[in-house]
């Protein structure tokens, strides 16, 4: 059965192929099929993202973080960057180096000149003179538990226009919650996360609440959403912001007291606000 189909216009064939999407013969297994859908899923609300920077300023920076085979990177620079022909440019940063060095070999075999990698964490690409001072756009898949928040000071730091965030395995929190347990039982609330399944699932959730907080807090409008297709992971939750100089006191205000109210003061240097919010 042909898989051409599926595969959106003007698709390079040879990518699809290098990133074992396809076979050598073009055919597409169930696992493949998924995993394509999934990333032109992302790629429908990142290409408007991409739209509005081009149209704004004539070029796109967009930073991959935990981009891992970059997946989303090159698919992101076949579909819209490629034809462009300007100085857009997609930069992947990844811990593993051989991911690394595989998916810059990839690049150069194609001719995508406008992709760079980088052998970083997410925390010391804050301040690596290997990525420009400013961005337009952060992307983070999956970067597990405090490497979302490192994407996110990231993109606060580098005045990113766009970020688009789905967050994995947030332990942080609760570990945090499990030590001041038997203060925060005063509060009524703490039955909400006293029971060790409900410490790591409410874990999970006031993380992302506190990290859409604190964007509002730094001027962004967020939007939250469920990712379509990736029902067979627990982590489908997609925190998109764009930066609209939004008003910001009350953002603040409710961050600083939730932290506060649920016994996670020691955390507040990583869900920062800005000192004149």
């Amino acid at each position: 059965m042909s898989n051409t189909h599926e595969i959106r216009p003007g698709q390079s064939i040879e990518l699809l192929k290098a990133l074992h999407i396809l076979t050598r013969d073009g055919k597409m297994n169930q696992d493949s099929r998924r995993k394509l859908k999934q990333v032109y899923h992302l790629f429908q609300f990142i290409e408007p993202l991409m739209q509005d920077v081009k149209t704004d300023k004539g070029s796109v920076t967009l930073v991959d973080h935990g981009a891992g085979k970059s997946y989303l990177g090159f698919i992101l620079y076949d579909l819209f960057v490629k034809e462009l022909k300007d100085s857009s440019h997609i930069y992947g940063i990844e811990t593993r180096q051989e991911l690394v060095q595989t998916s810059e070999a990839l690049a150069s075999k194609l001719g995508f000149g406008g992709m760079s990698f980088l052998n970083l964490s997410v925390a010391d690409s804050i301040t690596s003179d290997k990525l420009p001072p400013t961005v337009d756009i952060v992307t983070a898949l999956h970067a597990c538990n405090t490497a979302t928040d490192d994407a996110i000071r990231f993109a606060l730091e580098k005045k990113a226009r766009h970020i688009v965030v789905v967050p994995c395995c947030q332990a942080e929190v609760a570990s945090v919650l499990r030590k001041n347990k038997q203060r925060a039982l005063a509060d009524p609330l703490a039955e909400i996360w006293r029971h060790p399944l409900h410490t790591r699932e409410f874990g999970s959730q006031i993380t992302n609440v506190l990290r859409c907080l604190q964007l509002e807090a730094h001027g962004y409008q967020v939007s939250v959403t469920e990712l379509v297709g990736w029902e067979h992971s627990m982590k489908n939750e997609l925190i998109i912001a764009q930066y609209k100089d939004a008003p910001r006191r009350k953002p603040s205000e409710r961050l600083t007291e939730m932290l506060e109210r649920i016994g996670l003061q020691e955390l507040k240097d990583r869900f920062f606000v800005p000192a004149a919010a």
